[in-house]
């Protein structure tokens, strides 16, 4: 049985793409609206991480913590649209592990869980994506090709793990937009045609003949199995 993570979070824009950014890094991912809900899913099959917002239908994510904590040293996660430090502190009074605040990059989330989880000795098994002379660490966020470093920046690395992950199909831009920055970025989307073009880069990829990153024209990018040379 994988990591299973508990997504507290009753506003589907986030929930869902969190979820599948978790999917999609090895973790088991669920998510409930209520702290009802939370309740009964804990006590059904208590998670090994719980990312829980303040703001609930139905109660304040706070005591939904204070509860938690008095049962159980499962590491949680606040979400908050509230950044000042007073309500961070406070957050963390409570027995909160980390709290990051609206909006944020489900990437960013996934490494705090992952920082969270090494701390506490929760998880057990490394995940590592191989492909051809390339080996990301999804833990350690590290990458490697042929054996040698390669020093990616955080977006660049979530950017990779994501095409890594779907290797062989296509994923479209809109798809990366929400996964790699969030659903609510109202920047350009030409931000990530530079991302690709740092990371062939790094990656000693040739746009003209690429090995790794392709583009589909129109629709997103495809990353594909180098083939041995000759």
């Amino acid at each position: 049985m994988g990591t299973r993570i508990l997504v507290v979070e009753d506003e589907p824009g986030i929930a869902e793409p969190l979820v599948a950014h978790l999917l999609r890094d090895g973790f088991e991912a669920t998510s409930v609206g209520t702290v009802g809900d939370a309740r009964e899913s804990v006590a059904q099959v208590p998670p090994d991480a719980i990312v829980l917002d303040v703001m609930l239908p139905d109660g304040d994510g706070r005591d939904l913590c204070r509860e938690l904590r008095a049962a159980s040293d499962v590491p949680i996660v606040l979400l908050t649209a509230r950044g000042a430090d007073a309500d961070r502190i406070a957050g963390l009074e409570i027995g909160a592990d980390d709290y990051i605040v609206k909006p944020f990059s489900a990437g960013e989330l996934v490494a705090r869980i992952r920082a969270i989880l090494r701390r506490t000795g929760r998880v057990s098994v490394r995940h590592v994506v191989e492909i051809a002379d390339l080996r990301l660490d999804l833990d350690a966020r590290t990458l490697t090709k042929c054996g040698t470093p390669v020093t990616l920046a955080a977006r660049e690395f979530d950017l990779l793990a994501l095409l890594m992950a779907r290797a062989g199909t296509v994923v479209r831009r809109e798809e990366i937009m929400d996964e790699v920055w969030d659903p609510h970025w109202f920047g350009s989307t030409k931000t990530l045609d530079v991302h690709i073009a740092w990371l062939r880069k790094k990656l000693g990829d040739d746009p003209a003949d690429p090995r790794y990153i392709t583009t589909i024209r129109g629709v997103g990018f495809r990353f594909t199995e180098p083939q041995p040379a000759g």
